[in-house]
């Protein structure tokens, strides 16, 4: 059969103008995995709508939209237009699964919660002419999971093709996250088994590899075990971890040794009360500033996240947090807008509350204010998240970050790194335009690999004998990926992995 897969563009990645960088870091690899799925002589189109047009001429026999919550209106209408045409359209995601219902107002079928399991039983029931309206996921499992089809992502649109997840979920429980209702009846956090997960790093061309798992860190033996087989592989890599996790001194020198160079921490706020107020106890104000002296003495860059909104924030909030990033030397950082998304804990109680100010999914965005704030107006807690991020990332800001840094690489990396993701935005949008995002791969891993790592003295030993006779390919001298993880909290996967905090 003819199949197209889609993800559709964000609501503020639609202007033909201007072309952010963000938007062109990570290819749609949940769509490229359920494709793994399909017949061998299925006949398959995958499309990003961040980085080509959706080709609504075609008349496919299924339509796979992947639907996150700024994407809403733009999925609702493609699928609309498929379903006019006579394909039978299904619809998954973050969004769907918590509003199932509108979802079905414009698809055949809908599917709640991960797809690893349901896909393949939808797959099953509509070649038998019998697939049903509704699926939801019933097992947790990555086992003999297939291959992401990598051949069906177009490379050259992206500066991070080598993405991969190799867990699901979070352990966490914090009230703005999409995890619990997205996990909902099964468990909320498990991984690919490590051979599996070892062969899918040793496939991938070129150096740098970018984990997109909520966090990487979580189970502490896998963890270890997974950087251990790493070492002899040559990677260079990011990732995301909680900062109770990376206080571990062991798992954090493991994950150096085995290529760690940028790692994302959603610090979120430097108020406990705040932190507790939304259920996040696995942080606290008193470890920010040991984990990042941490990951400094290793020559590991930090991307921060924070978040605006909390009950306990007043119009100071925004200069406090800033001022204390730049002070602390924090290479890149997100700001967002607390975001009440429907299905979570924080959408129940704003609700019940009467606080919601709009269900018009576009401005969903962590860039607006939905919800009326406790200690300010939505137009100030607006103006303060701008005000951030202009503060944050101005000349003398990212030159006084810069400082903190010892020696000259430090310094030099830091104002490359961080000037280089904000300040050449418009270079960015000339050379997206272009087609020239490869070119500047090696320049980045570069970047990426100029710290001054401390030498981690343990044995060496290489993945080969977990890779289940899987033989490692060559790795290219010249073919280096690179590229900033502008926020971990993009969502960039739709029916098999969530993200799960902020976009």
């Amino acid at each position: 059969m003819n199949v197209l897969m889609i993800l559709p563009a964000l609501a503020e990645a639609g202007s033909p103008h201007f072309r952010p960088i963000k938007y062109s870091l990570f290819p749609p690899l949940g769509l490229a995995t359920l494709a793994a799925y399909l017949d061998p002589d299925d006949e398959i189109e995958l499309i990003d709508e961040h980085v080509e047009p959706v080709p609504l001429d075609r008349q496919p026999d299924l339509v796979v939209i992947e639907v996150y919550i700024t994407a809403a209106r733009r999925a609702y209408a493609l699928a609309d237009h498929y379903r006019a045409k006579g394909a039978h359209v299904c619809l998954g995601g973050l969004h769907v699964t918590s509003l199932p219902a509108e979802a079905a107002r414009h698809g055949d079928t809908v599917f709640a919660g991960p797809g690893e399991e349901m896909w393949p039983r939808f797959l099953r029931d509509f070649r038998a002419g019998c697939a049903r309206r509704l699926y939801r996921g019933e097992e947790r499992t990555l086992a003999d999971q297939p291959s992401p089809r990598r051949d069906l992502i177009k490379r050259g649109n992206y500066l991070v093709p080598n993405s991969l997840l190799v867990s699901r979920g979070c352990p966490g429980h914090c009230d703005f996250c999409y995890k619990d209702s997205f996990y909902a009846g099964g468990r909320s956090y498990y991984v690919q088994p490590l051979d599996e997960a070892l062969a899918e790093i040793s496939r991938l061309p070129g150096r740098h590899v970018f984990f997109l798992d909520d966090n990487l860190f979580a189970g502490r033996r896998y963890a270890m075990d997974l950087f251990t087989a790493m070492r002899g592989m040559g990677r260079v890599w990011q990732g995301a971890a909680t900062v109770q996790s990376a206080l571990d001194a062991g798992l954090l020198d493991r994950a150096v040794d085995s290529g760690l160079r940028s790692l994302f921490l959603g610090f979120e706020t430097l108020d406990d009360a705040g932190l507790r107020e939304q259920n996040k106890f696995h942080s606290r104000r008193q470890d920010y500033e040991k984990v990042i002296a941490m990951l400094r003495e290793r020559g590991v860059m930090v991307n921060a996240s924070f978040v605006f909104g909390t009950d306990r924030d007043g119009p100071d909030v925004f200069r406090r947090t800033t001022d204390w990033a730049i002070s602390q030397g924090i290479e890149t950082a997100t700001f967002h807008i607390l975001t009440p998304y429907p299905g979570t804990r924080l959408h129940a109680r704003m609700a019940a509350q009467g606080r919601i100010l709009t269900r018009e999914w576009d401005l969903y965005d962590t860039r607006h204010a939905v919800f009326q704030p406790a200690r300010m107006t939505p137009e100030q807690l607006e103006a303060g998240y701008w005000a951030a991020y202009r503060q944050f990332y101005r000349w003398p800001a990212i030159i006084r970050a810069a400082s903190v840094k010892p020696g000259i690489i430090g310094p030099l990396r830091h104002i490359a790194y961080s000037g280089g993701w904000k300040k050449l935005e418009p270079l960015w949008d000339w050379i997206i335009r272009r087609g020239l995002l490869a070119r500047m791969r090696p320049v980045l891993e570069r970047v990426l690999d100029s710290g001054e790592q401390n030498q981690i003295s343990l044995p060496r030993r290489t993945a080969q004998p977990l890779l289940s006779a899987v033989p490692p390919p060559a790795i290219p001298a010249v073919a280096a990926q690179g590229g900033e993880q502008h926020s971990m909290c993009d969502p960039v996967h739709g029916l098999v992995r969530v993200r799960i905090r902020h976009k």
